[in-house]
Formats: structure tokens, C-alpha cells, sequence
């Protein structure tokens, strides 16, 4: 059983290292998306720092970190490093996107119910991710290959 276990946890992780490396290798259609999140007004000043530190906007900063953030949770999750501390963060991750990126209730028509089906699919998501982070990384007693 315990191969089962890594099997399907490498096989869920796949999506997010997937989702990451594409949102790293298209910045500029992240950059895009990212543009429709709004930052509260009391984080201008630290976000115009930023912008010219780094010496570019804000939703490409924005792209980068969520390609990244996928990407390492992805990797660790699939390698069972850390992987209650990467799940609770895409937890986070994936509730945010779904606040800002298919918001059905904002909407009506074919554009609701798509959202809607996104939105469920995160929630399922969103449910597996706790059952990583509950079950996390515990050592089992030995078990007999086969009982005599």
C-alpha cells in the first residue's frame, strides 16, 4: 500500500509542476492573468519599491512567483520533502486562485458554469491537498510481504 501512496502523490504533483513550468515559460501570458489581481492600496508603496528594484511590473512579478511557488510545491510534494509545509501553501495558492480566477457567482451564462466546474475541480484539489498535509511524512512498522 505504501507504493500506492507515492504513486498517487507523484502522479498529483505532476500537475502542479506542469502548471508551474508553463507559467515560468510563458511569462508574458501569466503576466496578463496576473494583471486582473488587485493589491490592497496600503501595499502601494512596498509594491512601487519593488517595481523599481526589480525593475519590472508588478504582474510579472506576480507570474513569477506563482510559476515558482507551483513548481517548488509540485517538486517537493512529489519527492515527499516537506510535504505538509508544500501542501498547506498550495492549499493557500489554489483557494486565492480560485477567489480571483473563476469567481461563478460574479457571473452568469456559459462563463458561470465553466467557472464553476474550475472552481469544484479546485475544491477537490484544495481536499486532496489536506489529505497530504494530514497524512504527511510518518514512518510505518514494518510489514510482512505476505502472511504465512
Amino acid at each position: 500500500m505504501p507504493a500506492f501512496i507515492t504513486f498517487g502523490r507523484v502522479l498529483f504533483a505532476v500537475l502542479f509542476i506542469v502548471s508551474g513550468a508553463s507559467k515560468l515559460l510563458d511569462l508574458t501570458a501569466t503576466a496578463q492573468m496576473t494583471a486582473k489581481i488587485v493589491l490592497p492600496a496600503a501595499l502601494a508603496t512596498y509594491t512601487s519599491q519593488l517595481e523599481s528594484l526589480t525593475g519590472m511590473p508588478m504582474p510579472q512579478m506576480l507570474a513569477i512567483a506563482a510559476g515558482s511557488l507551483e513548481l517548488i510545491c509540485g517538486l517537493m510534494i512529489a519527492l515527499n520533502f516537506g510535504a505538509r509545509f508544500f501542501a498547506i501553501l498550495l492549499i493557500l495558492f489554489v483557494a486565492g486562485t480560485t477567489f480571483y480566477f473563476h469567481d461563478f457567482w460574479n457571473q452568469t451564462g456559459a462563463d458561470s458554469r465553466n467557472n464553476m466546474v474550475h472552481a469544484l475541480k479546485n475544491l477537490s484539489l484544495i481536499g486532496a491537498l489536506f489529505m497530504i498535509a494530514g497524512y504527511g511524512r510518518i514512518t510505518r512498522p514494518a510489514e510482512p510481504a505476505y502472511d504465512v
